[in-house]
């Protein structure tokens, strides 16, 4: 049997519990416990009371919409998505200004590559390996062949694509909507490219990031409802409200 985890317990041990007071004097009744050790409040996350003033009071209808059970889980894994977007997009970004950089002295760059190579060239001849007929040399000398204007092109579209990386992973890790779209819109307009790769020349990396970029795809459309799928935002939005703790506790007072 696997082992259930309980999402909502080790995010308020890791957090904190969130408390808060309705003005409606049944609600009020049901979150709240008078103990020996002072007034104690529901937490809207996992359940269990909390000592202590709580965090907000008003009524319910402004109480936050604290995300609990598959809810929280599904957040916490987008945020996972956030992360290695955010991580790509630093990375793109490096490579752009590398680039960039590059365009800018090719010409000292080249010269210092083959005094190097001339270095390293007895060494690679001891090892019997020629460098001068190198697949990875000869692709490193077609590199300093491009016309700046290409390498500027190349720069500027790692720019764009670092910069949308970064915007998803922003977005995603605060669960804006409009970033799930994006994640959605734009790796899957990079998915014809990556089967591509595969195909052309396999290797498990390449496999492997493909396989997880579907999944991700595949997991954002259907757990957010998006595109309409599933009912949409109407559905998506009913089942947040049913998970809500105050929303369940609203229609257990109801039918006292």
């Amino acid at each position: 049997m696997g082992i259930a985890i309980d999402w909502d317990r080790r995010t308020c041990a890791r957090r904190g519990h969130i408390t808060y007071e309705p003005s409606e004097p049944l609600l009020r009744e049901r979150l709240h416990a008078a103990t020996a050790m002072g007034v104690a409040w529901r937490c809207l996350r996992c359940g269990d009371f909390a000592l202590g003033t709580p965090h907000g009071s008003g009524p319910a209808s402004d109480a936050p919409l604290v995300p609990r059970g598959r809810a929280l889980r599904d957040l916490i894994i987008l945020r996972f998505i956030a992360v290695e977007r955010a991580l790509r997009g630093v990375f793109v970004l490096l490579v752009a200004f590398a680039v960039w950089r590059f365009s800018n002295s090719r010409g000292s760059v080249h010269r210092f590559f083959e005094e190097n190579l001339t270095v390293f060239r007895p060494v690679a001849q001891h090892f019997h390996y020629d460098l001068d007929h190198s697949p990875v040399v000869d692709s490193i000398r077609r590199v300093f062949e491009y016309q700046r204007s290409t390498l500027l092109i190349v720069a500027v579209a790692l720019f764009v694509y670092a910069a949308i990386e970064l915007i998803e992973g922003v977005g995603l890790w605060m669960a804006k909507r409009w970033a799930e779209y994006l994640a959605v819109v734009a790796t899957a307009a990079f998915l014809p490219l990556e089967v591509y790769e595969v195909v052309e020349k396999a290797s498990w990396f390449k496999a492997a990031t493909l396989v997880l970029n579907i999944l991700a795809v595949l997991y954002i459309l259907l757990s957010k409802r998006l595109f309409g799928l599933r009912g949409g935002r109407e559905a998506f939005d009913a089942e947040r409200h049913s998970a809500s703790l105050l929303e369940v506790e609203v229609a257990a007072g109801a039918t006292v």
